[in-house]
């Protein structure tokens, strides 16, 4: 699948802030085999003083800007042509729960996808005895990784209630849960949370997602999203795979990928500091358009 994808992200300030450092990770990926970055760029205004290009451990493209002037507005754009590689049915040779960690304990490579890198805790992912409980009472039987995988994400979809109103971006894992809403990343953080409590590594991915309007209905300029799912370790024959606890979905060539890491904290869009002082407001809007959909 061919998409284009538009992106803009505007910040206001109260105040006018001196000076600002941000690093920005908003362009997709490229990864051999998964999407194709056909072409991509970053347009930021104003200007950056600084602009340095950067691969984090995970492989992740970003971009570090300072602005060194005064300044009371940024937006950030991005214009994009990806394409995703159709999503397959995953055949399941993934171990027995009970057989995991001995795999795990064989793994010998230290790697930035190394599954020993996401099994303990997080910054924005703590393991909880409320979320371990959760996931173990929900699988009676040694089922295999990629099942328990599924039953942990379809329980989450059931259980919890998508809100974009009830959290915010530093809203604790343990909260979303308790409280039972959320956004895409405390659905995220919560199975992540899950899963590591029983011995499945696991990591956050941030990207796009294509939204299609109900039958009848137009499609609303902007109104896609950025979002979130999760990305589980299956064992040494199956891998990685990623599952969409917001939706109750395997990720699918709906699913674009901008970057992978631990948790939010690892792969924020954009993360920085500034000297000033007030409130801000953000606003966003996305399009992920089909290429076909545009002839």
């Amino acid at each position: 699948m061919l998409y284009d994808i538009s992106l803009k992200i505007t910040y206001k300030y109260d105040n006018d802030a001196n000076a600002s450092r941000h690093i920005v990770r908003l362009v997709p990926a490229d990864l051999p085999g998964e999407q194709r970055l056909v072409a991509g760029t970053l347009t930021v205004r104003p200007k950056p003083d600084e602009w340095i290009n950067r691969v984090d451990f995970f492989g992740n493209n970003n971009v570090e800007l300072a602005f060194l002037d005064l300044h009371r507005e940024i937006t950030f754009s991005v214009q994009a042509r990806i394409e995703r590689m159709d999503s397959i049915a995953y055949l399941n040779m993934s171990p027995r729960l009970s057989e995991l960690n001995k795999e795990i304990g064989a793994y010998q490579d230290v790697g930035p996808w190394s599954p020993h890198h996401f099994l303990g805790p997080s910054l924005r992912v703590p393991i909880e005895a409320l979320t371990t409980k959760y996931a173990k009472e929900l699988l009676a039987n040694d089922v295999s990784v990629l099942d328990a995988i599924k039953i942990i994400g379809k329980a989450l979809y059931k259980d919890m209630r998508y809100d974009p109103e009830a959290t915010t971006v530093e809203t604790p894992m343990l909260e979303a849960f308790q409280n039972r809403h959320g956004v895409c990343q405390d659905f995220s953080h919560v199975m992540i949370a899950c899963l590591r409590g029983i011995g499945i590594p696991a990591g956050y991915v941030s990207g796009f997602l294509r939204t299609i309007p109900p039958e009848g209905k137009e499609r609303l300029e902007g109104a896609d999203a950025m979002h979130a799912w999760v990305r589980a370790w299956c064992g040494s024959n199956m891998g990685w795979v990623e599952f969409d606890p917001t939706n109750d979905m395997m990720a699918s060539s709906d699913h674009v990928v901008i970057a992978r890491g631990r948790d939010y904290s690892d792969i924020a869009p954009i993360k920085g500091v500034m000297r000033t002082h007030g409130e801000h407001t953000s606003k966003q809007s996305v399009d992920v358009l089909p290429v076909s959909e545009k002839a």
